[in-house]
């Protein structure tokens, strides 16, 4: 009994001990860069009343923690310089070592900006290279919550060196490389970013309150924590799933959806490939199955045959007649599956696929010619209707699920944290809301501006160039994201980076060459904010006008001059359309006039027989625009537009809790 009794105080000392702690915020450590020039704040946590002081550099700062233990100091303003050690002192102490002050860059969105310096271009020489101890990086843990957090995980900062930098945001590690190396000053990069969030899950629920676009639907947002949030979304799922497809999600019949004669005739369709989300299926991460007949001749019984998949969002185990032929996880990858000879029979044969989807999309996607069975030198197509039957919802909230998960785990913690700005890429999850975005992107904006309480820089990347599905006859989701991004423009101090011309490969949504991102973006920070006056940006349309046959451009923001790519005289990419609203290709010549004996050009001349006298016109209107080919003499391509104010294909697509 004595014994047991001595645990017990041991523990409740320990307890005691663990509270009477001070603590510091844990965006706070080792290695961090502190926000020249500015206020800085530092918060933590210590016993109610506790007497907490801050010494840093040559200040001494003091406080008393409130009724919850809290406590928080502004230091002075610093300029750049350190190393320096930051000295909390209450009833205990923290010391943090080796801090900077410099200039501090919060570098957020999903997996572009996520994209690291060792999956870039060139990463092994980038890596050896990187010996630049003045940068430092931070990663947010990737956390989502339905309240606010006051602090994140611990994580802690790094000093860039080729031990470390493989792990930095690559477009963050070029920009500051630019920076240090041009103002010999420190930089630090706070990393919050999460690979297919949409732009949702980024802004706090007080920023949807206030919006007129997006206070309905923030108001069907229950405020209870991640477990209830759970439960409601799991019933109100099944719920949805069963009213669609007529049938239980449990079934004893799974075990024989991949046989040939299992009898589907009650399953509902979905075009494949194509992600589900897009489709009647909707917004749905779980297991899916997906079916579809297809025949095959005594002939073909004689030569080797294959299934290829382009890809698979995000797991496949893939079946051909009950037979298991193979199994992949990864979202990105292209599935080629032998099929066994004693497999396949004369006449109707079934290929089943169950899909396991994680978050985000879901289902097949990619080239619909690349979905087919190669059969020796012939192929199937296999892209089309294809049967679906859910099998079961994912038991997880996962980060696109409501509305600021993100942002309540992974920025509200970092208030009020002082930085020089913000570098943002994202909006491929948000091509399909993409007229929304004109809201939904300012809003973002906005509200982080306030909770900071800071109109601090906000620089973007727009879309890069990626080999989707429509054009300007069709539609193009892609393009109508990119024109939301250019019009986020109108917010004061922002600035975007073009990087339709930085691919090598359309058909990949991560192209590897950050560093002339980043190099980009320092561009724009150099101009704006360092005083060192340059071209920044490339050729925004200005306007046009119908003259004897052609049809004469105007741009700004060119610079020298407007040039082609290819040092032609001719530019692509260009479209024309008449009052049928019909888009036809037109050819386009750069236009040079004499200014003080120099021979500069700032026009373009586009010529099209089938529309002599266009109303519209479009520029870059594809996913895939890197063969636009209108640069500034600095290297700058020039921004994609329409004159027209035609309606687009995503204007009535609004997002919408579909749980409740």
């Amino acid at each position: 009994m004595k014994k047991i009794h001595l645990i017990i105080a041991l523990f409740l000392f320990l307890g005691n001990l663990i509270q009477a702690q001070i603590t510091v915020a844990s965006i706070f450590s080792d290695n961090m860069v502190l926000q020249q020039n500015t206020k800085i704040p530092v918060w933590g946590l210590a016993k109610p009343s506790e007497a907490v002081t801050i010494k840093f550099h040559n200040q001494t700062k003091k406080t008393i923690t409130d009724k919850n233990g809290k406590w928080s100091i502004y230091l002075d303003n610093e300029k750049a310089g350190g190393p320096f050690i930051l000295s909390i002192n209450g009833k205990t102490k923290i010391e943090i070592k080796n801090i900077l002050v410099g200039e501090v860059w919060l570098c957020s969105g999903q997996s572009n900006m996520e994209f690291m310096v060792g999956q870039s271009n060139n990463a092994k020489d980038e890596i050896a290279k990187a010996n630049f101890p003045t940068i430092r990086h931070i990663k947010i843990p990737k956390e989502i919550n339905s309240f606010e957090k006051t602090d994140f995980e611990k994580s802690n900062w790094e000093v860039c060196s080729p031990e470390t930098v493989a792990n930095f945001t690559a477009v963050g590690y070029f920009f500051a490389k630019e920076l240090n190396q041009k103002n010999n000053v420190p930089i630090g990069l706070i990393n919050a970013t999460w690979g297919g969030t949409n732009i949702e899950t980024w802004i706090s629920r007080e920023g949807f309150e206030n919006s007129p676009e997006f206070k309905e639907m923030i108001a069907q947002m229950p405020k209870v924590d991640l477990n209830t949030l759970l439960d409601l979304k799991l019933a109100a799922e099944k719920k949805r799933i069963e009213k669609l497809q007529k049938y239980p999600l449990t079934s004893i019949d799974v075990a024989h959806y991949s046989e040939l004669n299992f009898n589907d005739t009650h399953w509902l369709e979905l075009q494949q490939p194509g992600f589900w989300e897009e489709q009647s299926l909707g917004n749905l991460d779980g297991i899916v199955w997906l079916r579809k007949h297809f025949s095959i001749s005594k002939e073909d019984l004689k030569v080797a045959i294959s299934v290829q998949i382009p890809a698979v969002d995000d797991e496949d185990v893939t079946y051909i007649n009950g037979v298991k032929i193979g199994e992949t996880s990864g979202w990105d990858l292209k599935r080629v599956y032998v099929i066994p000879n004693n497999i396949l029979k004369e006449g109707d044969n079934v290929i089943a696929i169950k899909v396991i989807d994680n978050g985000a999309g879901g289902g097949i996607y990619g080239d619909a010619n690349e979905l087919k069975l190669i059969k020796g030198n012939s192929e199937m197509s296999l892209a089309g209707t294809w049967k679906f039957q859910v099998e079961t919802i994912k038991n997880s909230i996962n980060e696109n699920e409501f509305p600021s998960l993100c942002y309540n785990a992974m920025i509200n913690p970092l208030i009020p944290f002082a930085f020089k700005g913000v570098l943002w890429y994202q909006g491929e999850s948000n091509e399909a809301r993409a007229f929304q975005y004109k809201k939904a992107f300012p809003l973002l904006i906005k509200d982080w501006r306030s909770k900071f309480k800071s109109d601090f820089p906000f620089y973007f990347v727009q879309l890069a160039s990626y080999e989707t599905k429509g054009n300007s006859n069709e539609g193009c989701n892609w393009a109508e994201l990119r024109e939301a991004q250019t019009n986020t423009l109108k917010v004061k101090n922002t600035a975007m980076v073009v990087a339709t011309d930085l691919v090598t490969d359309p058909k990949d949504i991560h192209p590897k060459n950050k560093k002339d991102v980043g190099k980009r973006l320092a561009s724009i920070a150099l101009n704006n904010l360092y005083n060192q006056k340059m071209i920044c940006s490339g050729p925004s349309f200005k306007s046009f006008e119908n003259k004897e046959g052609e049809t004469i451009l105007t741009f700004e923001n060119y610079g020298s001059g407007l040039t082609s790519k290819n040092n032609t005289n001719f530019v692509l990419g260009f479209e024309v359309a008449g009052n049928d609203k019909v888009f036809y290709p037109a050819k386009g010549v750069l236009v040079s006039e004499f200014k003080n004996g120099k021979a500069v050009c700032e026009k373009v001349s586009l010529t099209c027989d089938k529309v002599p006298n266009p109303v519209a016109i479009r520029f870059g209107w594809i996913g895939d625009a890197s063969e636009c080919n209108l640069f500034n003499n600095e290297g700058f391509p020039a921004i994609p537009f329409r004159t027209d104010n035609w309606k687009l294909n995503t204007q009535e697509i609004k997002y919408n809790l579909n749980s409740f």
